[in-house]
């Protein structure tokens, strides 16, 4: 099999939740060599978990977002079954020590002295509470990248804020355009669009930070702030602010130059999402719907007109798709050029066609959690196959390879190690 682009690039991964892990899940899946750098002396919320050692009643208080392991079973290692975790833990590696303990911050120089990239997503100041900075890290390696990736920045009045993505949607605006037109943002759900797209430019950043350094041997700093990354996707609404003075809120399903909604379809909680372009697209969904008496109201024949009486022409749609399947309406209606896609869940996605047949999600075995169908790499090269190579990577799995063979620490200093409370597979019996 041809060699991975990434193959001989090592990575530190000091990264929490979701933008930071989903950055390093693409090096990784490139054939970087990414090592976790764990402590099992500290839990932190939202990495491998919401508590270190929750019990079974516990798991089935909360949110499966928040708590979910399969079948809400603890087992012997809960951190090592959150799903949120495992699904972009994919070809990793772990290592633990503790940065806080004697002996910690010298073992990390050690791993960044053999290591191209480090990446971390915290707040400046836990960085600055650990030791751990670009100069730092410049001094044990002058060609080392490290790219930081805070909520905000690291510089300026917000730079010590925390925040998941739901905050970051707020500040910058997102929130205040989705949820319906009668509601007000207290009422919407959490998007987490800015993990997403931070974790996507961040691997592009080392990317382009390795080609830099392969034709100047410079290593560089690269910070990418989740808040300012995500701004761009919401143009529009900032372009009408500008152009017009205009304040954009909810509106719900509609869109500003179309006929668009969410429709009922039949069977339980069953939907399907329709968009009508222009004069075109209406009369061809007039004709599918059997050119109904409602539709000669004089509202109702211009796209003026049309825009204008939404609501009620909803009504008529959802009248006419209620009793058909949403697959069955997708189809009827792309055969006309009509932009018509069934609302999916989670059932729905493990057994769609087209996404069984582009090979989405892969059977992934780890001994903690099982075997599942994960969502694999979302882009394909053309020349090299690029399958999971290794399950979830399980809390400290690699430590002796990463001490031992990595560092070249002897059996003795690997067994002080462990004494020490650097080493081991277990949060400690007192971590929440």
């Amino acid at each position: 099999m041809a060699e991975l682009p990434l193959t001989g690039v090592r990575v530190l991964d000091i990264t929490v939740v979701w933008a930071g892990p989903y950055c390093t899940s693409f090096l990784a899946d490139l054939g970087a060599e990414v090592i976790r750098v764990e402590t099992i002396n500290t839990f932190v919320p939202l990495g491998r978990g919401s508590m270190a050692h929750p019990t079974e009643a516990m798991l089935k208080s909360l949110g499966s977002f928040a708590g979910g392991t399969p079948n809400r079973q603890p087992g012997k290692r809960p951190w090592n079954r959150f799903p949120l975790f495992n699904a972009h833990a994919r070809n990793k590696r772990s290592v633990t020590l503790d940065l806080l303990r004697p002996g910690g911050m010298e073992i990390f120089k050690r791993l960044v002295r053999i290591s191209d990239v480090f990446v971390e997503n915290n707040p400046t100041e836990t960085m600055e509470k650990l030791g751990i900075s670009y100069q730092l890290l410049k001094e044990e390696n002058p060609e080392i990248i490290m790219v930081r990736m805070p909520a905000y920045s690291n510089d300026g009045q917000y730079q010590n804020y925390r925040a998941f993505g739901l905050h970051i949607e707020g500040v910058v605006g997102h929130t205040l355009l989705r949820g319906y037109e009668d509601m007000d943002p207290t009422a919407n759900s959490s998007v987490l669009m800015s993990d997403a797209t931070a974790g996507t430019q961040g691997a592009f950043a080392v990317m382009a930070a390795l080609h830099y350094r392969n034709r100047t041997g410079k290593g560089q700093l690269i910070e990418l702030s989740q808040a300012e990354n995500v701004l761009p996707f919401m143009g529009q609404p900032f372009l009408d602010y500008s152009m017009n003075g205009r304040s954009a809120s909810t509106i719900g399903n509609r869109h500003p130059s179309a006929i668009q909604g969410c429709y009922p379809c039949r069977g339980e909680d069953r939907w399907v999402t329709i968009t009508i372009f222009g004069d075109g697209d209406w009369d061809a969904l007039m004709e599918v719907m059997g050119n109904p008496e409602w539709a000669s109201d004089a509202r109702f024949q211009d796209a003026m007109g049309r825009y204008h009486h939404q609501a009620e022409i909803d009504r008529h749609i959802a009248e006419w798709t209620s009793v058909r399947d949403n697959y069955e309406v997708m189809h009827l209606l792309q055969g006309l050029g009509i932009a018509a896609g069934p609302v999916l869940d989670q059932r729905d996605a493990y057994q769609d066609p087209h996404l069984e047949e582009r090979g989405i999600f892969e059977e992934v075995t780890q001994e903690d959690a099982g075997t599942h169908r994960y969502p694999t790499t979302p882009y394909r090269l053309s020349e090299i196959p690029m399958p999971v190579r290794r399950g979830p990577v399980r809390l400290g799995e690699d430590n002796e390879y990463v001490y031992k063979t990595l560092l070249n620490y002897s059996d003795q200093e690997y067994a002080e190690f462990e004494r020490q409370g650097h080493i081991g597979m277990d949060y400690a019996d007192e971590v929440p």
